[in-house]
């Protein structure tokens, strides 16, 4: 005789079996990655961001939560002229080992300056009007800020150049006290720095006190530390200076660093202080070619960095490159201290050049919380300077290889309507440079051609040029209309100049 068969489970025991418990844990989970916007790239069968893995490679990590200073142990130079380095196209797209000439005439920029208002540049335009009359002590300022490409001063430089040579050199602006990375580069001033600084960057490490100066950057040493910064010694510009400034911070543990022109000691700077503040120490010198020597000679010492700048009339431009910086970074500098730092400088223009490391960010950081922050930092600045110009340069165009194919970047064009609409917003200027490349698919061209690097993210040389051309050009025309004259088609400038 068989055993009975025991009765069925109740309903309720099958649903709160093990197994079925864990598969519930799991759909749940699968659930919740579906639907909540930060997993988005964990989603199986939803609609996924743009990846910054799949999209584009990696092109410069977040930076770490970590407070302190990293040590430059490697000496920096800088000798004046374009570096001979200056990257071209390489790699399997780049079909042309030099870079394609425009046709004579055709350095007009693709696109204009976007400005509804028609009054953006006033500001900035007034003062170029004053240094184009030749007016006394006529110095038009220039704040750009940046990414990779301004920290090589690529763009920026062009600009710098051709502003001088119409308007007149006022000096090159400012420069970091030693190469915060290793592909800082300015054109037509010669640097040099002795390793043995310590650096806290917006990029990180950080400073705990959110203090890093005009340019992003905090340097400290101890004694016998070296930063020398002095005129260019061959080209057309760069070659006098009337005044050097030294940017530094007075603290109750600070040290003491001694200054030399061409030489010959011009005095020791005391750091030591009762109470915390950044110092600005002014060294006139007779209009010409120098050289300035900091050396710290006692103590900790804190700087941010040093100004080349004449009399004028003329245009002088600080460029103000973070390697592996978005926008939003500008805001990890304690309030107060940015704002004495912008009205220190007090520029005529400010320029804002990002969003090639935001690209690689994909939609993961939306574009809800880019234009939030990005509007933050704009804001910012406008409340330091009040009665300054402002200009958002958009970011280029960036493609990335996906199987046999290379395409654009799906998150350009969003970031780029972000771009404008938060200038635009605020009353600046907006320069589509993703247009004036040739809009989606038109970085592979650029390679091609010799304009693109083989990254598909940065311009080369040539490509940089025909960038800083295209603004200036476009900078002409609105200026030319300030003044009610018919626009002209300016002059290119070429770094070899």
């Amino acid at each position: 005789m068989t055993a009975p068969e025991p009765p069925p489970a109740p309903v309720r025991d099958v649903f709160s079996s093990r197994p079925v418990r864990a598969l519930g844990v799991l759909l749940g989970l699968a659930l919740t990655v579906e639907v909540v916007p930060a997993l988005a790239r964990l989603r199986l069968f939803g609609a996924r961001p743009a990846s910054a893995t799949a999209d584009a490679p990696a092109l410069a990590p977040l930076p770490s939560a970590s407070v302190g200073a990293a040590r430059l142990d490697a000496e920096s130079e800088n000798h004046g002229a374009v570096a001979a380095g200056v990257p071209h196209a390489r790699g399997p797209i780049a079909t042309t080992a030099e870079p394609e000439a425009l046709p004579e005439g055709k350095n007009a920029p693709p696109v204009p300056l976007e400005d509804p208002s028609g009054h953006a540049l006033d500001s900035f335009y007034a003062g170029l009007a004053r240094a184009d009359a030749k007016e006394p002590r006529a110095v038009v300022r220039i704040a750009h800020f940046g990414d990779s490409l301004i920290v090589s001063d690529f763009v920026s430089g062009t600009l710098r150049r051709a502003l001088q040579r119409r308007f007149g050199d006022a000096g090159h602006g400012f420069v970091l006290m030693a190469n915060a990375w290793p592909s800082y580069l300015h054109w037509d001033v010669e640097r040099y720095a002795t390793g043995g600084w310590d650096v806290s960057r917006i990029v990180g490490p950080y400073a705990a006190d959110g203090w890093y100066g005009l340019g992003g950057v905090s340097f400290s040493a101890d004694k016998n530390v070296l930063a020398r910064v002095g005129t260019a010694k061959s080209g057309d510009f760069g070659r006098s200076v009337s005044r050097f400034v030294v940017a530094y911070v007075e603290d109750p543990a600070g040290g003491r660093f001694e200054l030399r022109v061409d030489g010959a000691a011009r005095g020791v700077i005391e750091t030591r202080a009762a109470e915390k503040r950044a110092r600005f120490h002014e060294l006139e010198v007779p209009d010409g070619a120098h050289e300035l020597e900091v050396q710290t000679v006692a103590g900790k010492s804190r700087l941010f960095g040093i100004v080349l700048e004449r009399d004028g009339p003329g245009v002088v431009l600080d460029a103000l490159g973070v390697q592996g910086a978005r926008i939003r970074f500008l805001d990890k500098q304690d309030d107060a201290h940015w704002a004495e730092q912008l009205r220190w400088r007090k520029p005529n223009l400010v320029v804002y050049e990002f969003g090639a490391n935001e690209s690689g960010d994909g939609f993961v950081y939306s574009m809800e919380d880019f234009h939030r922050t990005m509007k933050d930092v704009l804001v910012q600045t406008q409340r330091a300077l009040p009665d300054s110009s402002c200009l958002v340069v958009g970011t280029m165009d960036r493609a990335s290889k996906q199987g046999d194919e290379i395409v654009s970047l799906r998150v350009i064009p969003a970031l780029v309507e972000e771009q404008r609409k938060v200038a635009l917003e605020l009353g600046c200027a907006f320069f589509d440079t993703y247009q004036a490349m040739g809009g989606k698919g038109s970085m592979p061209l650029w390679v091609r051609r010799g304009l693109g690097q083989a990254d598909l993210t940065h311009p080369t040389g040539a490509g940089a040029e025909r960038l800083g051309n295209w603004i200036y050009g476009a900078m002409l025309r609105g200026y030319s209309a300030f003044r009610g004259s018919a626009a002209q088609t300016p002059k290119p400038v070429s770094s070899s100049q």
